[in-house]
């Protein structure tokens, strides 16, 4: 089914950090709001994959302004907390979801589990759900993913979230030490936009 190219997007999302990188990989052309152009908080997630609450969101936020919404749904899985926090992710910090607290909370956990933990390479990965929506109508709902391990200690002070304590597969530096306009164009945000972006 073909579909207008979308030159009018409302951006899902309240978390500044991924305001910013998904407004850096959409075509300037398209015309971008934002939820505090709106002042809307976001919905319960009460969805069991990323995907379903990428588009409770979308359905939402797009329901609430009568624009098309792109909403993001991500987080991080790690192999030996058996793929937690994932939809948590961001829960694990709290009510204001602070990732200081919610990487303290990580690092509890790998050592609850094996003390030994930062001896190994303690496997994880990045997801990202992106779903676009009009009103009740599902566009596309697409899923991106980067492997990589979790860093010893958080490292770096760029990023937001797990940045600090993410390092992809193939590299030697978290996300948190990388340059913005590189993790923009590796990571999971980034995979998952390849598949949407024919509707921009």
């Amino acid at each position: 089914m073909k579909y207008k190219k979308i030159n009018k997007l409302l951006i899902g999302t309240n978390n500044k950090g991924k305001l910013r990188e998904i407004r850096g990989l959409l075509p300037k052309k398209v015309a971008t709001f934002s939820t505090s152009d709106f002042k809307l908080k976001s919905p319960k997630e009460n969805g069991k994959t990323f995907k379903e609450n990428s588009f409770i969101k979308s359905k939402y936020f797009s329901k609430k302004t009568n624009l098309i919404c792109l909403a993001d749904d991500s987080g991080l899985e790690i192999d030996l907390l058996n793929k937690k926090p994932g939809i948590h992710s961001a829960r694990w910090g709290g009510k204001k979801s602070n990732f200081n607290k919610a990487i303290k909370k990580v690092y509890k956990e790998l050592k609850k589990k094996d003390f030994y933990w930062f001896k190994k390479k303690t496997k994880a990965r990045f997801i990202c759900a992106l779903t676009i929506s009009y009103l009740d109508k599902k566009i596309a709902s697409v899923i991106g993913t980067i492997d990589g391990h979790i860093s010893k200690k958080p490292k770096g002070k760029n990023g937001f979230g797990y940045d600090p304590i993410f390092i992809p597969k193939n590299y030697n530096k978290t996300f948190g030490e990388m340059k913005s306009s590189k993790k923009y164009k590796i990571d999971h945000r980034f995979m998952a936009f390849k598949k949407i972006k024919k509707f921009f």
